[in-house]
């Protein structure tokens, strides 16, 4: 939780703006409330979740801060996000209808109206940005909607797709003003483009990656953008066994030792969402050496080659963790299964405890 925290404070200080701290998929893994508590500790001012479900359940556990939800079902409800005081991100005609229907007791819904500006998913399309406004200023003026925010989403492609889909961005800025809207906050930049696109982090940025002390790049770690991983896993050795040479380790027999050897067993598997594809490549740490992963990952437990190695029952296997303290990274895990560090750690599953240090 410190180095949620403490990377929450260096982002806000590195981009000068307001930060929006992106806690949805159980806050990357890390558990929304937890991960919620302590970016707003470290100077976040508003949270973000995929959906209304997600911001509910922060309200559940005591959560207070302004948090906005943006991804909705067909025929989404809004009542209980407006009685929870929850900011909708709107990306339609209907989305925006929905809204304004479930104003009541507690006053106007906040929204955020969200506009397509490149990335092709969901989003205001600019076809519709004049009737959408037209009817967002009404339902304001009456007092159904509070146009908190306008907001779009970068594809991180290239500095000149990003600065086009900025462009396009300012101009539905322009054409929302021209239709009496004056939102509180623009957002268009998340974690990569706040650290590397000036231009775009306008009035606030939304952190979700980097609030977790992960690199968003290929080719920039967590340490040289000043991040620190907040994320440890770690497992305890199960058994250990002494093997001939040429016995066969997993599933399909996929390794076979070379040698005579000790094999340890970890006790985590797919179903804790360590990545079956990483099978044969994942890193651990045993008792300080670095061993890989042998044969296939299965289910519920995977097996370490160890070699001639001191490895007993009860000692830690670390999988990833904070490099600059010896333990392998989330990344080099995403290498092993070809996939992003994102994967990796919003994988973790629910059978693994967490314990908030």
């Amino acid at each position: 939780m410190d180095a949620i925290a403490d990377n929450t404070r260096h982002l806000r200080r590195l981009t000068g703006t307001e930060v929006i701290a992106v806690v949805k998929a159980n806050g990357y893994g890390h558990g929304a409330a937890p991960a919620a508590v302590a970016a707003l500790s470290g100077g976040a001012t508003r949270l973000g979740v995929a959906d209304v479900s997600e911001a509910i359940d922060l309200r559940r556990q005591g959560i207070n801060a302004p948090v906005i939800a943006w991804l909705h079902e067909p025929g989404q409800r809004f009542e209980q996000a407006a009685a929870d005081g929850i900011e909708v991100g709107i990306s339609s005609f209907d989305q925006l209808e929905a809204a304004g229907a479930a104003a009541g007791a507690n006053g106007p819904v906040g929204v955020h109206l969200k506009l397509e500006t490149g990335l092709s998913r969901n989003g205001i399309a600019p076809s519709d940005w004049g009737r959408i406004f037209a009817e967002a200023a009404r339902l304001e003026r009456i007092g159904r909607l509070r146009i908190i925010g306008l907001f779009s989403h970068l594809s991180n492609a290239s500095r000149v797709d990003d600065i086009e889909a900025l462009a396009r961005f300012e101009a539905g800025t322009a054409a929302a003003a021209s239709a009496g809207l004056h939102p509180e906050i623009r957002h268009i930049a998340a974690t990569a483009a706040a650290i590397d696109l000036p231009e775009a982090r306008l009035d606030a940025v939304r952190i979700g990656i980097g609030l977790y002390g992960l690199s968003p790049f290929d080719d920039r770690s967590s340490a040289e953008l000043g991040l620190r991983p907040a994320m440890t896993l770690r497992g305890a050795v199960a058994a250990v066994r002494r093997v001939p040479a040429g016995t066969g380790i997993s599933y399909g027999y996929d390794h076979r030792v070379a040698q005579e050897t000790t094999l340890a067993l970890i006790p985590l598997g797919y179903a804790d969402g360590v990545p079956r594809q990483a099978s044969g490549r994942g890193p651990v740490i045993i008792n300080g050496r670095r061993f890989t992963v042998a044969g296939r990952i299965a289910m519920d437990q995977f097996v370490v080659d160890v070699g001639d190695s001191h490895v007993a029952v009860g000692d830690e296997a670390v999988l990833f963790g904070d490099p600059t303290l010896g333990a392998p990274s989330a990344t080099e895990w995403a290498d092993a299964a070809s996939t992003i560090n994102y994967d990796i750690v919003t994988r973790i599953g629910n059978r693994v405890p967490r314990r908030n240090a």
